[in-house]
């Protein structure tokens, strides 16, 4: 079975065929990246960590979309949504609401937490669960929320 890093390594091939400048570039940037964490781990990262990797980078997107928008730089919005369409290709199926819940519920009766203070215990139950098919910055807002945060 092909490896997460197979994938990007075919679909970097793939756009340099089709002459797709803009996603060849961002093909590599991440290659960049996955290959900088190997080095300085000293490790061969695993689909899971190579899915951080990915992810890190979205959230980079996401925070850059925010400052582009109250610069109203409208231009740069529109690049940033395009190369974080291209990273989510990457990203598993992602949970729907219910499922999300459905783990929610679930880590919070195994880990027994009752308030606010054990949202870590249930934030790690899930974030295993759900890694990279779910928002962990909404998951650990409903959360909180169920614990009455």
């Amino acid at each position: 079975m092909a490896t997460l890093k197979d994938r990007i390594t075919e679909d970097m091939k793939t756009a340099m065929r089709a002459g797709e400048k803009d996603r060849l570039a961002l093909i590599r940037m991440l290659q960049a990246a996955i290959k900088q964490r190997e080095v300085d781990e000293r490790i061969q990262l695993d689909d899971a960590q190579t899915l951080a990797v990915v992810e890190k980078m979205i959230k980079m997107r996401k925070e850059s979309v925010a400052q582009f928008q109250s610069g109203g730089r409208e231009d740069l919005v529109a690049k940033e949504n395009a190369e974080i369409a291209v990273l989510q290709t990457y990203l598993p199926a992602q949970l729907s609401e219910a499922e999300v819940d459905a783990l929610i519920q679930a880590a919070i009766a195994s880990t027994g937490a009752a308030s606010v203070k054990d949202m870590g215990k249930v934030m790690g139950v899930v974030k295993a669960q759900a890694a990279g098919r779910a928002d962990m910055a909404a998951v650990g807002a409903r959360i909180k929320a169920r614990l009455g945060g």
